[in-house]
Formats: structure tokens, C-alpha cells, sequence
């Protein structure tokens, strides 16, 4: 069974996110948009808050974010417990997001790349697995305050 990725975008990243929509379908993800649907002006944490509630409460494994700049997304993302929102800006980052604190949600930049590169972040961040080495696991029981 393919896996669902929760997505969602403010109407500054709105073409972006279906561009990425297309992308994952090709790649044989489901998705489940959670808006918008237009270019029309919206909030972010709109968007952001049911997608990272969904994630934290374990409905979706991994969501992806996008707004004009991605920091809007990865602060209101990151306020969910077990929410590890990364903003990432390249393959390499994307890669350690996974590797070192087992992102579950990926946030980008809607305005300031093109679909080529967020394309690339997108899948690497998608097919990199967390190896659960112990000083990893630690670090995020760590942000989880369980240590």
C-alpha cells in the first residue's frame, strides 16, 4: 500500500504544492491536500495546524508544508507535540533532517526556488530513513522532553 503524504500550502505557494501534488502521485504517493485550493490570500496557520495535528496524532507519518518563505509554515508546524517541522533549501539539508532528527514534516520555500530543486529536497527528504542510531534517538527524546 502506498503511503500518504498529508500536503498543504498558503496562496503564495498554492502553484507549487499542485506541481508537488502531480509529482508525488508519479512517484506512487497518495496525498491528502490540506488546502488550499486557489491563489486566494489565506493564513498559514490555517493550513499549517489541522496538517501538523494530523502528523502528531500519528493520522499521516509525513506531511509536507510551503509557504512564500517556509518559516511561517515551520513555526506554526512545530508547536505540535512530535512535530519535527524542517525547513530545508537543499538535498543536503533535506538528508539531514531525516538522518540526524527524523523530520516528519517538511517545510519549503513556495517563492524562492524553482519546482527543479524543491523536487529533489522533496524526494531525497522522502526516501532518506532516520537509522535510529542511539545519540540520534537521544536528541529527539531530547526536543520531546522525555530525557
Amino acid at each position: 500500500m502506498a503511503e500518504v503524504i498529508a500536503i498543504g500550502s498558503d496562496h503564495a505557494a498554492f502553484p507549487v504544492k499542485e506541481k508537488l501534488k502531480d509529482i508525488l502521485a508519479s512517484k506512487g504517493y497518495k496525498v491528502k491536500d490540506f488546502g488550499v485550493t486557489s491563489p486566494d490570500s489565506c493564513d498559514y496557520p490555517d493550513i499549517a495546524r489541522p496538517l501538523a495535528q494530523a502528523v502528531a496524532e500519528g493520522k499521516y507519518e509525513r506531511g509536507i508544508l510551503l509557504c512564500g518563505t517556509g518559516l511561517g509554515m515551520s513555526y506554526a508546524a512545530n508547536r505540535y507535540e512530535n512535530v519535527r517541522a524542517a525547513l530545508c533549501w537543499s538535498k543536503e539539508v533535506a538528508k539531514m533532517a531525516r538522518e540526524h532528527n527524523n523530520s516528519n514534516v517538511l517545510v519549503l520555500s513556495g517563492r524562492h526556488a524553482t519546482i527543479d530543486p524543491l523536487e529533489d529536497i522533496m524526494l531525497t527528504w522522502l526516501v532518506t530513513e532516520f537509522p535510529n542510531e542511539e545519540r540520534h534517538a537521544r536528541r529527539i527524546r531530547k526536543i520531546e522532553g522525555e530525557v
